[in-house]
């Protein structure tokens, strides 16, 4: 696994200096204000943007140019191969906020979406904003209420809101060095791509609109994410398997805040989850830290966490999660739904203060197997008011469970190893709901290795 970490790095490294030398890669410029575009956050320009890109592309690739000091106005705009979409730094490319300003069909609603593209990019320095305030229908510190648009019949409830930027069933896809902002939906979602790099960006999600996600990779292999900070209501960075496997994922040098999962597997997960490395990351205040929640059958396999500083707590109980540092379960949707697994998951150089502890939790048929924890320290401490002793199991199987919580829960587990772990407890006499360093069900649990593990009382100065 160290190996793959290796090597997962320096391809990170190599793609990254390619990727920066792109701005002066010798291909034409393309201005939106020669095709009329007006840039006063009032009238669209929807057609002067599209006018540039379509342009772009046609001459065989090069930028489309966003002018600094223009707000500008757009229905969906449709990125093309080969064209880099420049967002200056003082632009700024606004979200429209009517149905009418997007496709008909719901799973194309996207500011910016590139389809079928290969080397598509944005970059600039600038950003792009989905307006998502417009979409608040009742502001709630706990839970926004969200306009819907569910006429197409093809999305329900509150989730029928158009997402940011979108690359589908593209390749070679590079967003670059530009701000994302206020998304009504997920902010930025690559489904079924390949050959995908993400770099220093950033992304601002209002804390308490539901399913503001960050980046969410879909069914796509070989994404390459770094540097980026990343402050949203929802999921920050969110593996999906839906129509395919998501394989060779590499997150490396992030700041994340959340009000829900910092980095999640699923819960949509048909299919496998493989060779993913996660280095040097940065997860504060979230609502949970590292969450695995296979729920569909897919399997997990050959993971790395390494160098991960991580904060967690407690934020709402209508949001999933209960301030765990770390997350690993494996449990059937539906009582008819097939049980994944969950194996050789590694996790070393790990701290964390947490208001939860650990919890992994496999099934009968779906075994968390091969785990295995080295130098990581635990300090476990109480500051929100809202009541513990409860095990969430949420996305479904077993929902909220009253249970007194430990530092280290484990059941369904075949393969624990830990190594040089150390937990630490703040006022711990004073809190409702602990229980002991570690819980486990003995006919559940089995090939335990425990090597230098310690668990100390200590009060909060």
């Amino acid at each position: 696994m160290a190996l793959l970490l290796l090597i997962s790095l320096l391809l990170l490294s190599l793609t990254n200096s390619q990727c920066l030398d792109i701005i002066s890669d010798g291909f034409d410029t393309f201005s939106v204000t020669e095709y009329g575009a007006i840039g006063d956050g009032k009238h669209y320009d929807t057609e002067a943007i599209q006018a540039a890109i379509d342009a772009c592309h046609k001459s065989g690739g090069g930028r489309v140019l966003l002018p600094s000091g223009g707000d500008y106005l757009t229905a969906t705009v449709f990125l093309k191969s080969g064209v880099t979409l420049v967002v200056q730094k003082g632009a700024r490319l606004l979200g429209g906020t009517k149905e009418g300003d997007y496709p008909k069909e719901s799973a194309r609603w996207y500011v910016v979406l590139a389809e079928n593209a290969t080397g598509a990019g944005i970059t600039g320095g600038g950003e792009i904003n989905g307006q998502g305030g417009e979409f608040v229908v009742l502001e709630n510190e706990r839970k926004n209420v969200m306009v819907s648009w569910n006429t197409t019949g093809k999305c329900l409830g509150d989730e029928c809101r158009p997402r940011l930027v979108g690359f589908l069933d593209s390749k070679d896809v590079k967003v670059w060095d530009v701000t994302l902002n206020q998304p009504a939906y997920w902010c930025l979602h690559l489904v079924r791509c390949h050959n995908s790099w993400i770099h220093n960006i950033s992304i601002f999600g209002d804390f308490n609109t539901p399913n503001n996600d960050g980046i969410d990779i879909e069914d796509s292999n070989n994404t390459r994410i770094s540097k980026c900070h990343i402050d949203t209501g929802d999921d920050a960075i969110c593996s999906k398997s839906s129509t395919g496997p998501v394989v060779k994922l590499t997150v490396t040098d992030c700041w994340i805040r959340t009000k829900s999962s910092a980095i999640k597997f699923g819960s949509a997960s048909y299919f496998d989850f493989r060779q993913f490395v996660f280095n040097n990351i940065s997860i504060v205040e979230s609502h949970r830290g590292l969450g695995v929640q296979i729920r569909d059958g897919g399997n997990v396999r050959d993971i790395v966490f390494s160098n991960i500083k991580i904060s967690t707590r407690y934020y709402d109980p209508l949001w999933w999660g209960r301030a765990e540092p770390i997350y690993i379960t494996s449990c059937p949707r539906f009582s008819n739904s097939k049980s994944g697994s969950i194996s050789n998951i590694q996790f070393e150089n790990i701290s964390a203060v947490s208001e939860n502890g650990i919890f992994l939790s496999g099934t009968k048929h779906g075994l968390l197997s091969d785990i295995k924890f080295k130098n990581v320290n635990l300090t476990y401490k109480r500051w929100t008011k809202y009541p513990g002793g409860l095990f969430d199991y949420r996305p479904d199987c077993q929902g909220l469970v009253k249970h007194n919580t430990a530092g280290l829960m484990v059941e369904h587990v075949s393969g624990l190893d830990i190594q040089n772990v150390n937990m630490k407890w703040f006022n711990c006499s004073l809190i409702n709901g602990w229980g002991v360093p570690l819980y486990f069900r003995p006919n559940s649990v089995d090939k335990l290795s425990f090597h230098e593990w310690q668990s100390e009382d200590s009060i909060d100065n």
